[in-house]
């Protein structure tokens, strides 16, 4: 299995950071195999452009189909982040400073039984690599970023919560599959077969939430090591209002709907989320959508609804936001 060797003094220096970049890496796999529902709303919503866009450039459609094997995710999307509160410009300068020869033994490595393409062999990989992101990150993924970071910010807080209470053997077991605390100052990362990695004591280890199945983990030799992690999508109630405005303004019904749809819903999934009947719940969607509050597509035999920058700010108007189980908060 795949083991970190931490010593005590790194993991109490550890943080969580939100990463934009990293968010974007989520983005983009979702978009080449979604693996939920959220997942492919996002993907049908953005397929045609984001085919068309790796028609115009052939290149990037290379770095993209040599960036993942089963199981793995190239080191170079894994790129942990360089401390907190770095925007996504900052953030894609990492991805160029890279350079190109870094860049292509990451997709060498992410294709280890293929020869990579005449293209990728050519100078400017890393910039065709940042050009890749910054397409994701403009044209699927801006807009929506305040509500990304609200909802990865509450995971944090839930988890510092967490480690207040139960430590980080707790914390660590909930990050998904294959992550636990083994003791003796191993951290199980995957179950490779790979020798114990040892992280000296002045690394810096970084825990990462990510909309999506994220379950990678990233290095940059010698002293930067993430581990990303999939977000609950709990959110943390809005302090310092006593009274809740989008409830006089739109009505309690609609404005639960509102808070629920943190992500994309299905009708049925909102009737269980929040005990509302089924024709209820479709009447106030209609006025919803035709307000300009939420937007729908289909996916398979469902059809989805989740906000648009209108619904997300009429539910930051005020507190009482719902996390996932649909319990009032």
């Amino acid at each position: 299995m795949g083991t970190w060797q931490i010593s005590a003094d790194l993991l109490a220096r550890s943080r969580f950071v939100v990463s934009p970049r990293i968010e974007t890496v989520a983005a983009l796999n979702d978009l080449v195999r979604p693996s939920d529902a959220a997942g492919r709303a996002f993907a049908a919503a953005h397929r045609e452009s984001f085919e068309a866009m790796l028609t115009e450039h052939p290149v990037r459609r290379a770095v993209l189909e040599h960036s993942w094997r089963p199981g793995w995710i190239s080191d170079w999307l894994a790129l942990p982040p360089d401390g907190p509160g770095r925007t996504f410009a900052q953030e894609i300068e990492d991805v160029r400073a890279l350079g190109d020869r870094h860049v292509r033994a990451c997709l060498r490595e992410s294709t280890p039984e293929a020869t990579l393409p005449r293209s990728l062999g050519r100078p400017g990989i890393a910039e065709h690599a940042a050009q890749l992101l910054e397409w994701v990150w403009t044209h699927a993924l801006a807009t929506d970023w305040a509500r990304r970071e609200r909802i990865l910010r509450a995971d944090i807080v839930s988890r510092t919560a967490r480690l207040a209470t139960h430590g980080w053997a707790a914390v660590l077991r909930d990050l998904g599959r294959d992550r636990e605390w083994l003791g003796d100052g191993q951290l199980r990362i995957n179950r490779f077969d790979l020798p114990s990695r040892v992280l000296d004591d002045d690394a810096d280890l970084y825990f990462v939430p990510a909309h999506g199945t994220a379950t990678w983990v990233g290095w940059h030799l010698p002293r930067r090591y993430a581990i990303y992690y999939p977000v609950t999508g709990a959110l943390a109630e809005v302090d310092g209002q006593a009274d809740d405005g989008l409830d006089r303004l739109v009505g309690s019904a609609r404005a639960l709907l509102l808070r629920t749809l943190d992500g994309p819903s299905s009708t049925s999934a909102l009737v269980a989320r929040t005990g509302m009947p089924l024709g209820s719940v479709g009447d106030h969607l209609k006025v919803l959508l035709a307000s300009g509050t939420v937007l729908r597509r289909r996916s398979g035999r469902e059809v989805l609804y989740w906000r648009t920058a209108l619904g997300d700010a009429l539910v930051a108007s005020g507190p009482g936001v719902l996390p996932l189980d649909g319990t009032p908060s």
